[in-house]
């Protein structure tokens, strides 16, 4: 916070720093994800607010998700048919199907993929069917299995038995 009220202070645009510092800087070695942008976006903390039609929109004061720097948070995501505004609960297998659905649906907008999921949270109302989720869920990824935990929880939203949020990383 000390450099923001530096800057402001110095009437200092962050376009102008921008240039300034990647003229004056030595060619980055790091590709695209490099640390001039990474110390741009820790300075500013640019945020962008990912919204996609083919997610449900959200039933509360929330978004979808936010992209904070590379960092995206993907608001939970409940087995909406996103095409008609109906729950998808046939069985636990197809909610969890939709939130994952509704989820890459969510990852594509911002440019992303399962792939690029650091962090997922399940959230499921009986942990005695844990086991059908992660099955679905699983097949969702091949490698670099996010880390994750699942919890047990009373009751979600519209009474669904699963909720899944997910934290994704641009990388290069």
């Amino acid at each position: 916070m000390k450099n923001y009220h530096v800057l402001k202070n110095a009437n200092i645009m962050k376009s102008d720093l921008h240039s300034e510092y990647v003229s004056s800087s030595p060619k980055p070695r790091f590709g695209k994800n490099n640390c001039i942008r990474q110390s741009l976006n820790s300075l500013f903390m640019i945020k962008k607010i990912i919204t996609t039609n083919n997610a449900p929109s959200p039933i509360g004061p929330y978004n979808q998700a936010v992209l904070a720097g590379d960092t995206l948070y993907i608001s939970g995501q409940i087995a909406i048919d996103p095409t008609n505004g109906e729950l998808n609960n046939a069985s636990l297998q197809d909610e969890t199907n939709q939130c994952m659905k509704n989820l890459q649906a969510i990852l594509s907008e911002a440019g992303m993929t399962f792939l690029n999921v650091i962090k997922s949270t399940i959230f499921i109302t009986d942990m005695k069917r844990f086991a059908e989720i992660n099955e679905v869920y699983g097949s969702y990824f091949s490698t670099d299995f996010p880390a994750r935990e699942t919890v047990q929880v009373s009751a979600l939203p519209k009474f669904v038995n699963v909720e899944i949020s997910m934290i994704a990383v641009l990388q290069d």
